[in-house]
């Protein structure tokens, strides 16, 4: 029964060790500093780097949902504390961008042609880069 818990212990203690580990990459997986934004990347990536230039656009309006549901939580969110304050009214400017790209995302992902999907997916996905370029 000792022996067995010698075994036992050291390899528990690892699995947590490792969970942890896990745990803390993913969370700041892409070095966004708001949690928002890296749940909402990590809808966005696959997107724009597997399906998008595989014209899978099926994939992308099965996603739609959720990268909008992620989408108004960083809207949600708002001006990040931090944001410097030369580059706040800019910060609020490309949010609303942002926010007007996705209501238009919605509608394409639901009702318009492949061509509507793929440029208002773009214009979320420019709109995303220039809120997380501001950032950093």
């Amino acid at each position: 029964m000792i022996q067995r818990t010698r075994v036992i212990v050291p390899l528990f203690l690892f699995s947590i060790a490792c969970l942890s580990a896990t745990l803390t990459h993913s969370s700041a997986q892409h070095g966004f500093r708001v949690q928002e934004y890296e749940e909402f990347h990590d809808v966005l990536h696959p997107l724009e780097h597997e399906a998008l230039p595989h014209k899978d656009y099926k994939r992308i309006r099965a996603q739609a949902n959720l990268l909008i549901k992620r989408g108004r939580a960083i809207v949600r969110v708002g001006l990040p504390q931090g944001t410097a304050e030369e580059k706040q009214e800019e910060f609020k400017i490309e949010l609303k961008k942002f926010d007007e790209a996705l209501t238009k995302f919605r509608t394409a992902s639901r009702t318009g042609t492949n061509k509507q999907l793929t440029t208002s997916y773009s214009a979320v996905h420019d709109a995303f880069e220039m809120l997380a370029a501001m950032l950093r």
